[in-house]
């Protein structure tokens, strides 16, 4: 099988695409392994579809399944062009819904699932927190000082709520964000869809534009947007490199 590296932010992923729709969890955890696989933050496994250009199947290095990964959308999708799966515009499945993408050379954008907020303004741990879903559920607390991240306060909350955790601070209306990921179980230079949680509820809050400059753990410059009513994600993709694996 032959399988492509991709990085979106900092955020890796391994991609392949398939004629047989399967469990490619045991794969994802194998394959996923820094030190005995390529290395991941994540599998995605392109599969056919009726409905769409194409269906994902994706999972979390731990190989536990993810409904949306704002990062993916745009790294799967210029995997999808390259490989003559889709044209530039697509449109694919995912658990979340159907994605939208378009691919201008490495520069992809997505458009994003509709969120939907669970929980609005409550205190927890000395933080005032969010709690909406962007495709996958995200905590989301704005700080002064991204310091204020911390690793096993975030393994707390995400156990508790069964969510992402994000800190997000403002600044000149861009926004800073670090992200604690479900399945990662851990800290990952970028999250997309956290960072479409920290931009709505600053937006909520009127901190930013309709239109915001995002910087995730990684430094990579990224642009979110809302366009009657509509949340577009856009940012560079980069292919790492493309391996078989017997």
């Amino acid at each position: 099988m032959t399988y492509t590296k991709y990085s979106a932010s900092g955020n890796d992923f391994v991609i392949f695409h398939t004629f047989v729709e399967q469990d490619f969890s045991n794969k994802a955890v194998e394959l996923c392994n820094r030190t005995e696989g390529i290395g991941a933050d994540g599998l995605v496994a392109l599969v056919p579809s009726t409905e769409a250009d194409f269906k994902w199947l994706f999972y979390n290095s731990d190989g536990s399944v993810a409904s949306m990964c704002g990062n993916a959308t745009r790294a799967v999708a210029h995997y999808a062009y390259n490989n003559g799966l889709a044209n530039s515009s697509m449109k694919f499945l995912t658990q979340a819904g159907l994605i939208e993408s378009v691919v201008e050379s490495n520069i992809v954008q997505t458009q994003m699932t509709e969120p939907k907020v669970i929980k609005d303004s409550f205190e927890q741990e000395g933080f005032t927190w969010y709690l909406i879903d962007t495709g996958v559920p995200h905590l989301v607390a704005l700080v002064d000082d991204l310091k204020a991240y911390d690793h096993d306060l975030c393994a707390k909350m995400r156990y508790e709520h069964n969510a992402n955790v994000n800190f997000v601070k403002v600044e000149d209306k861009k926004l800073y964000v670090r992200t604690y990921e479900r399945g990662v179980e851990g800290e990952t230079k970028a999250c997309g869809t956290g960072m479409v949680a920290c931009f709505l509820r600053a937006l909520d809050l009127n901190l930013v534009d309709e239109k915001a400059l995002v910087y995730p753990k990684s430094q990579e410059e990224l642009t979110i947007s809302k366009i009657d009513g509509k949340i577009y994600f856009k940012g560079a993709v980069k292919k790492v490199f493309t391996t078989t694996i017997g």
